[in-house]
């Protein structure tokens, strides 16, 4: 099966009846996510990456984070994502356990599938809600979040350094024009 019709397959599936909400937020258990994806691509396998010392989960020695990658067709989509507490926060990196690790890796797991097509929609708004988004004044997309940063902190740096409403990929650009040209 070509590549490009896997994201077509698994975005036509609707997944709004299987649709959770936690603290106002929509999500997909990853055992639904999965099973999906085997009916429709028996040999899709996913990963769970280690860091040198083996373990299932990298730290910078504050936080951790996991690296989840699924593979349907040849194609891996990584998903990175930090260990979490159930308000969507952080947890420091002494008060982190296996749990935390464990529930991290399953919504990696999960969001990895959803860059293949299913259920993508439901992290499209993630970052700002419809109604607030802001297009990027140079290629138009809508600014999301980059790294650890949300949308909202993207736009503002933006608008800080070059005056406008820019995308984090522009504003790579127009930094590098300005460095080109002094």
């Amino acid at each position: 099966m070509e590549q490009q019709n896997i994201f077509e397959i698994l975005s036509q599936v609707n997944v709004n009846d299987k649709k959770e909400k936690k603290n106002q937020l929509d999500y997909l258990s990853w055992a639904w996510a999965w099973a999906e994806v085997k009916k429709r691509f028996p040999s899709a396998t996913s990963k769970v990456y280690e860091n040198a010392d083996g373990w299932n989960y990298f730290t910078d020695g504050r936080t951790a984070w996991v690296k989840v990658g699924m593979t349907i067709e040849g194609l891996e989509h990584i998903e990175y994502l930090p260990v979490m507490d159930y308000r969507n926060q952080s947890i420091p990196l002494d008060k982190v356990t296996s749990m935390d690790v464990n529930k991290a890796i399953q919504r990696g797991l999960t969001k990895a599938i959803a860059r293949h097509g299913l259920g993508l929609y439901i992290y499209a708004g993630e970052d700002l809600p419809e109604e607030d988004a802001v297009s990027c004044e140079k290629c138009g997309k809508v600014i999301k979040g980059y790294g650890k940063m949300s949308a909202a902190e993207v736009l503002d740096i933006a608008k800080r350094k070059y005056g406008g409403s820019f995308c984090a990929e522009c504003m790579t650009k127009l930094k590098e024009e300005k460095e080109k040209n002094g």
